[in-house]
């Protein structure tokens, strides 16, 4: 019987790996234009720390999480609590008043596999910290339009403001209220919460349940003054920088340390799972892990979801490895000069393979049109006696003699090497 992945769990294969790092590699150019700096923080962490963190009522905590009871650690269900607890243990706050980090790397959470959602998934996860100011959530919205853009993915930016601790009490009130004149309409899962968490009531994604609190009070209703002056700042800032935007007034996270301003970047193209990046503000988690009195806003941007969008582009191309120079040679002794050489241009910094197994001309020339090699290098016995190799240009079908002293120069000269 064939072994087969875990479900959840997938195999990420040579051509998906370029798009995987086509993302990475664009979020790395523009945080470097933010001025953020990388962090890599552990897979296992102890359990606690999500525990204290997320909130022991969510869903992650009290079914996803990948735990191990008897040493009471757990593999990370998401990045925001490990960077926090970094932060924390390293004196991050002591060094500089502000710090803007990021990562990326795999999280685990046992939930049904669906599009774009794993059990082991991964993220962008971009985090700022000691920093109040609205403008600084303007500017972190600002960062993920902009990565979008450089992707040529089309989203939509909705935003909410969740309040705070001086003013979600009188809406927890009112909407647990609400939520109690619907609660036998509502799923086992809304039940239980409605009275230790109601705002996670509104997350559920059961189509009953959606139903039911669609007329349900708006938290932005409800805003303390110092709440509704800053959420006025965060969309005058978004204006400036005229980034779009929907206030969504029904956006809640499914994480219970969030306060303030809380965004999502949504999509069409990827059904009901529509959201792929979401985050917000939560100036009083660090404190909450002991750390200082240190606000804090950030998001995470889920990779598997944006390669899917790539992969739905219409002008996406072809992905294939491509290459710069492929060596076809033609019996032992061009084989070795083939090897050498092969090894010299990798040297100078050019992408180069060869048929290892000296097959046939044919045969290695198919290999090299599958291989997409900008140029075909073509050694044979009778170009060594000569000091000349072929070179054929794969676009235009050309061919010249070149010496063999001269093949490490032309590649310098025609990839400004």
């Amino acid at each position: 019987m064939k072994i087969k992945a875990l479900n959840g769990f997938k195999d990420i294969m040579p051509d998906d790996v370029l798009l995987w790092r086509q993302v990475e590699e664009s979020a790395r150019i523009v945080l470097e234009r933010f001025h953020f700096a990388e962090i890599r923080v552990p897979v296992l962490e102890k359990t606690e720390l999500f525990s204290r963190s997320i909130g022991a009522d969510t869903d992650i905590v009290e079914k996803e999480m990948y735990t191990f009871v008897d040493k009471q650690i757990t593999m990370r269900p998401e990045a925001t609590a490990s960077l926090m607890r970094a932060y924390i243990e390293h004196n991050m706050h002591g060094r500089k008043p502000v710090q803007r980090l990021f990562t990326i790397g795999p999280m685990f959470r046992h939930e049904r596999p669906q599009k774009g959602r794993l059990r082991q998934f991964h993220q962008l996860d971009v985090e700022v910290l000691g920093s109040a100011s609205p403008r600084l959530d303007a500017e972190l919205m600002s960062l993920g339009d902009c990565l979008f853009s450089e992707l040529g993915v089309s989203t939509s930016l909705e935003i909410n403001s969740l309040g705070c601790p001086d003013c979600r009490p009188e809406y927890r009130r009112v909407l647990l209220a609400f939520i109690e004149e619907r609660l036998d309409q509502l799923c086992e899962d809304c039940r239980r919460r409605s009275q230790r968490n109601p705002l996670r009531v509104l997350d559920c994604k059961k189509q009953g349940c959606r139903i039911q609190v669609q007329d349900a009070p708006s938290v932005i209703d409800y805003l303390c003054e110092n709440c509704s002056i800053h959420f006025t700042e965060v969309r005058r800032n978004l204006d400036l920088l005229e980034v779009d935007y929907t206030v969504n007034k029904f956006m809640v996270r499914g994480l219970d340390y969030y306060v303030r301003t809380t965004f999502e970047f949504v999509t069409d193209q990827l059904g009901a799972q529509s959201a792929v990046c979401a985050g917000g503000r939560y100036d009083g988690l660090i404190e909450m892990l002991g750390g200082p009195k240190v606000p804090g806003i950030g998001f995470a941007m889920g990779i598997e979801r944006l390669v899917l969008l790539l992969k739905r582009l219409e002008d996406h191309g072809d992905q294939s490895a491509g290459i710069d120079v492929f060596i076809a040679g033609l019996g032992e002794e061009a084989a070795d000069y083939s090897f050498k050489l092969m090894h010299g241009l990798r040297g100078i910094g050019l992408r180069v393979d060869m048929d290892l197994d000296t097959r046939s001309l044919k045969s290695q020339m198919k290999q090299a049109d599958r291989s997409g090699a900008g140029y075909t290098v073509i050694v044979g016995s009778q170009e060594l006696d000569n000091q000349q190799v072929v070179l054929r240009n794969m676009k235009t079908g050309e061919q010249t003699d070149v010496n063999v002293d001269a093949i490490t120069d032309f590649f310098n000269e025609t990839y400004g090497l």
